[in-house]
């Protein structure tokens, strides 16, 4: 469910006219699930995969300290491609639902 979850996310993004720049960069901090670039801004998406809303919509899942974990990800990520500095850097949770995708974009 998660991989696919993340490839509709992906393909979300391409179709708007972002570059999905990585896909699962992982350390030992953690994983970041989208990357992308569009003109001068840097999205990390976070991508939250369920079959039903039984435990709650997907996005509920991106608690606090979550979004701390995934800036110091992002600001990992950043310092590991230098190329990207002078970006604005936005931070969206694509939240698929059964077969429905949801973009919260700078959801935090």
């Amino acid at each position: 469910m998660g991989r696919q979850g993340e490839s509709l996310a992906a393909a979300w993004y391409r179709d708007r006219g972002y570059q999905v720049v990585d896909r699962n960069w992982r350390t030992r901090s953690g994983e970041l699930d989208l990357v992308a670039l569009r003109h001068r801004t840097l999205v990390f998406c976070e991508v939250k995969a369920r079959t039903t809303d039984a435990f709650g919509v997907p996005a509920e899942a991106v608690n606090r300290s979550k979004q701390v974990r995934l800036r110091r990800l992002a600001a990992q990520w950043m310092a590991s491609h230098p190329a990207t500095r002078g970006r604005q850097v936005r931070f969206d949770v694509a939240c698929v639902l059964g077969d429905t995708l949801e973009v919260i974009e700078g959801a935090f």
